[in-house]
């Protein structure tokens, strides 16, 4: 018997097990030095990203940039599920190989192959357990790859439903704040006819923001999904709601500011959230998003479309510091994630994805 092997099998499936039941089952933010899975995407996609920055064409690069998330996903299922084969079959020979095969030939090899046609259910009959303990230990990895299994068949699932959820009201965005969305696209459209339509815009991206955070936390992969769609994706659409609202607070006059209030801090409790997840450093945008250029074209937009805008400096002031409380947080995930933040206006000539789509 080799105890040393007994117990690196028996703390690899203690620690395959906690992950993959923090992972899966524990809707929570756990709060710890190490974990496998964050392990195990750091190393992934430290490299993957690297080589997506290196793509000189942007429809490559995205393309390479959406097979991370879904592909990730199964790796990591399949990491879990070898693990605890080895693992298993690390036990069975720790203890002795008491297996019997039809040719008579033991060795870990044959430990091996009985622990994955045991994990996954197979139940060939080629090689048999011959003691109570070889029993014992077969019968529990038959019981766990049964239970690991309906696990995963139920996860997959609940991650499509919550990037399906995510993604409709992305789209829904596109008609409302151009392609990509800018703050000064969606106050013009929402504000011709007075503030109703923009407070029900405001409540439902604020239930929007809060869904957000609530899936991505205790789901971590869904920040690696992409939109389906050129000139989208969750961060861009996160950072437009900010502006809009930030825009709202300080220098729209006779907005819904209390329903901008409300919507920005869910908004800005997700970006902060988020960033701790990934543990991301927050650091200011390396080109200013609101230029001086840009705050004039900004004014200008909004005064064409019969928006009434403060330009006195007192609200100059307010719009940049409250800029400050998520501008950092969302370029930190915007540099990690690879997903560009939105300008604060259109660019000239623009179409929105609906009118260029045949």
């Amino acid at each position: 018997m080799h105890v040393w092997a007994v117990a690196a099998a028996g703390l690899l499936i203690l620690v395959i097990l906690w992950d993959a039941f923090q992972t899966i089952v524990l809707s929570r933010r756990v709060s710890r030095a190490f974990r496998l899975t964050r392990a195990f995407y750091l190393l992934l996609w430290t490299p993957w990203s690297a080589v997506a920055q290196h793509v000189r064409q942007s429809k490559r690069r995205e393309n390479l940039l959406t097979v991370f998330g879904p592909l990730s996903l199964i790796l990591l299922i399949a990491l879990w599920a070898l693990g605890l084969i080895v693992s298993f079959a690390l036990l069975q020979w720790g203890v002795g190989s008491e297996l019997a095969g039809a040719d008579g030939v033991s060795g870990f090899g044959v430990d091996l192959y009985m622990s994955g046609t045991t994990f996954f259910t197979l139940g060939l009959g080629d090689v048999t357990p011959r003691t109570t303990l070889a029993r014992a230990l077969t019968v529990l990895e038959a019981g766990m790859g049964f239970g690991f299994l309906a696990l995963v068949i139920g996860y997959v699932p609940l991650i499509s439903q919550a990037f399906s959820r995510r993604e409709v009201s992305i789209s829904m965005l596109d008609a409302r704040a151009g392609s990509p969305p800018t703050a000064a696209q969606l106050l013009r459209r929402h504000l011709r006819d007075g503030d109703g339509d923009l407070r029900g815009l405001l409540r439902d991206w604020e239930r929007w923001s809060a869904e957000l955070l609530e899936s991505h936390i205790s789901f971590p992969v869904l920040s690696y999904f992409r939109s389906q769609h050129d000139n989208q994706s969750w961060v861009a659409a996160l950072t437009t709601l900010l502006d809009v609202c930030a825009l709202v607070i300080t220098r729209i006059e006779d907005g819904p500011a209390l329903t901008a209030r409300l919507t920005f801090a869910m908004a800005r409790h997700a970006v902060l959230d988020l960033c701790a997840i990934f543990h991301l450093t927050p650091a200011p945008p390396a080109v200013d998003r609101l230029a001086p250029a840009e705050a004039k074209r900004l004014e200008s937009v909004l005064a064409a479309a019969g928006v009434r805008f403060s330009a006195d400096e007192a609200s100059v002031a307010k719009l940049t510091a409250l800029r400050a409380t998520y501008e950092p947080y969302v370029q930190a995930l915007s540099r990690f994630l690879i997903m560009p933040l939105p300008a604060w206006t259109p660019p000239e000539g623009a179409q929105d994805s609906w009118h260029t789509i045949a």
